[in-house]
């Protein structure tokens, strides 16, 4: 067993590279940002993120292709849910105020590679996004003028006819998308006063289609004259609600600007709440609107709110429509822009991606390279790809990156407390024993031990013995169980002990929580599979489909019940997600519903996607981290702790040699504790 220690620990190290958490400053507020933006102003990016062209072209298309009128509870519902995911953002932005959204939350509570992965799938996602918005916005004013300028291009610039690119050089597209780069590099204010009045004009345009449209509103639409008022049924609204939930996509832009923030802790839930809130009303509010204007079997799904006010005889009322889709369809594309340079700006000051796109202009205080190079390459792809071809491959990274940040949450929450708040804004400090001189007593960190109860357990061991730390010293002994006041997180509950206390109760705080997320995730995608591939893929017997998803359903609501059964961090001054772990496991469910329902050819792309994402981290990330970095200065020194038969304790201090060298000029200095013992202070 000896031999295979050596060469299993090249492959242990490089796990424990992978899984190294982010360490946060003492001073989490401190940042080369400007912190500028209210709670006003963060409602407003994240509303202007989520109302977009899905208002004026989604609603029309499940409304006639999927639900029917019952579009209404396919918002509703997707809102529902939205706000599952939404809650978890708002607690991750609350407690860690560091901009990277998703990717800061996954570094800070899973682990280094699984937060790359993540930022580097929502780069994309961000990328693609952005192109998506600008061909439509693109697409849209050139319908207003009859498609003049696509034929001028055609005619005079050029076309082609590729696979998977557009039929000629979107110049419109490309060019809003530069300008609008600019725009955002002139610093957060420019860009939160131009998404104000982006998101005035469409919610004027809004009330006036809400306004105008309910005095145009016929009930006998919804009759079953006209199909009724949910015409495909139940399996038709839950259709419909796996489409709107995309509609709600964009309120993470709210977490993504935590950094830019005045006030953090109490902004971010504010502004996710409202901005969720205004959202899931507009939607629900125009789609019962536009259904009870026109019977919903004759709507256009390219043009719904136009088509539907000119068939009511007010033509004119379409160019205001027009005019609020274009605003709107303009806030999306700057919460894109937005978002997707402060994601490379937190990769880059983390070590993992290049450290060109961490420099902060000193007057603009933004990220300005990253916005140019980005928004660059976000233009190119709104050139010369095709809105189809753009359109298929979104979504699977948020989806993945809202499972991860819902994952994220329950691992933080039932964390043990090895870090304390530093300004009431989940700043860290190292822990109170590693910290200590060594020509001072040891004092143990847990909370719940005073110093003499300490000293009482040094005294009472009997023999020598040696610890790697002094945290491994105190779990060992018998009697810290005894003198436990409370009980720490991560722990089992005591109401618990009598039933799993003999299964669970030797398992290391945390232990637990971390194999039943593990366990939560596996059965979540098992069960998910079973349900989207059993019968038309797989093509389970009815007995076997019926046995696999109450088997898997069982290891999930297992999974979840053992994560509660353990205490949680005690509650602190910021929003905290309710009802922990269950909000945050449904979240984990639909999200991988909904991944799973996604198709081939967008797994395809995603896996190559992911294929380049390894090859850049194993090829710089993994070298340059700042937490790899942290770690190699850290470990010029190792202590050891030993207990002396008398109670007393003693600390050996000695220098790391690198590997292959020997210990032969090692220094070693020994300290030893005060304690009562008068033979140890001897």
């Amino acid at each position: 067993m000896a031999l295979c220690v050596p060469a299993c620990s090249p492959a242990v190290r490089l796990c424990q590279k992978l899984n190294r958490l982010k360490t946060l400053e003492d001073d989490v507020m401190a940042t080369s940002l400007k912190r500028c933006l209210s709670t006003l102003d963060l409602a407003l990016l994240g509303v202007g993120g989520m109302v977009g062209s899905g208002l004026y072209v989604l609603t029309g298309t499940v409304a006639k292709d999927t639900a029917g009128p019952a579009v209404v509870l396919s918002f509703l519902i997707a809102g529902i849910a939205s706000l599952m995911a939404a809650l978890c953002y708002a607690e991750f932005g609350a407690r860690v105020p560091k901009t990277g959204s998703a990717y800061m939350f996954t570094y800070v509570s899973v682990g280094e590679i699984w937060a790359f992965l993540i930022g580097w799938n929502v780069i994309l996602e961000y990328m693609i996004g952005g192109a998506a918005v600008a061909r439509a916005w693109s697409g849209y004013l050139d319908s207003i003028f009859n498609h003049r300028i696509q034929n001028f291009t055609e005619s005079h610039v050029m076309r082609w006819d590729v696979p998977f690119l557009a039929h000629y050089p979107d110049l419109l597209a490309a060019g809003i998308l530069v300008v609008a780069s600019i725009f955002i590099s002139f610093g957060v204010r420019v860009s939160s006063w131009l998404n104000h009045i982006f998101s005035a004009v469409s919610m004027v345009v809004i009330t006036f289609i809400l306004v105008f449209g309910f005095m145009l509103a016929d009930p006998a639409n919804w009759s079953a004259r006209e199909g009724g008022f949910a015409p495909y049924g139940l399996s038709g609204v839950m259709a419909g609600t796996a489409t709107c939930f995309y509609a709600f996509v964009g309120f993470d832009v709210i977490a993504a600007s935590s950094e830019e923030a005045r006030d953090p802790q109490k902004a971010i839930p504010i502004a996710t709440a409202i901005s969720l809130a205004l959202a899931a009303t507009a939607y629900i509010l125009v789609s019962t609107v536009l259904t009870l204007m026109v019977p919903w079997h004759t709507l256009d799904p390219n043009s719904a709110l136009s088509d539907a006010f000119f068939r009511r005889g007010y033509s004119w009322a379409g160019f205001i429509v027009a005019v609020g889709s274009i605003c709107a369809m303009n806030t999306v594309l700057l919460s894109n822009l937005f978002s997707l340079p402060r994601i490379v700006y937190a990769m880059s000051e983390d070590g993992l991606f290049f450290p060109i796109f961490s420099r902060v202009n000193p007057v603009t205080k933004v990220p300005v390279i990253a916005i140019l190079v980005f928004g660059s390459l976000m233009a190119f792809l709104a050139l010369i790809f095709d809105l189809e071809a753009l359109v298929q491959f979104l979504s699977i990274g948020t989806l993945l990156a809202y499972t991860f940040v819902a994952a994220s949450i329950i691992v933080l929450r039932f964390q043990p407390e090895k870090t304390a708040s530093a300004s009431g804004g989940g700043g860290t400090k190292t822990d109170a024993s590693s910290m200590a001189s060594p020509n001072q007593p040891v004092v143990p960190s847990d909370p719940g031990m005073t110093r003499s109860e300490t000293q009482t357990l040094a005294q009472d061991a009997g023999e020598l013995k040696e610890y790697e730390s002094f945290s491994d010293k105190l779990q060992l002994v018998e009697r810290e169980k005894a003198v436990r006041e409370r009980r720490a997180p991560g722990m089992l509950k005591a109401c618990w002990e009598p039933y799993l206390g003999r299964l669970l109760g030797d398992c290391e705080p945390g232990d637990v929580v971390t194999f039943s997320v593990t366990a939560l995730m596996v059965s979540a995608v098992s069960l998910c599979a079973v349900v989207v591939f059993g019968n038309s893929h797989l093509h389970l017997p009815m007995w076997s489909f019926i046995l696999l998803v109450v088997v898997f359903s069982l290891a999930f609501l297992i999974s979840l019940v053992l994560i509660w059964a353990h205490e949680q961090q005690n509650k602190t001054k910021t929003f905290q997600v309710p009802l922990v772990p269950f909000v945050p496991g449904a979240s984990i469910l639909l999200n991988v519903f909904l991944m799973l329902k996604l198709s081939l050819l967008t797994w395809l792309r995603f896996t190559i996607w992911l294929a380049a994402g390894l090859l850049v981290y194993f090829g710089y990330g993994i070298w340059h981290s700042k937490e790899g970095l942290r770690e190699l200065q850290g470990n010029d020194v190792s202590a050891r702790y030993v207990v002396l038969p008398s109670g007393s304790l003693v600390e050996t201090v000695q220098n790391v040699q690198p590997e292959g060298h020997t210990h032969t000029h090692a220094s070693q200095t020994t300290h030893t504790s005060a304690t009562n013992d008068p033979q140890a202070n001897r």
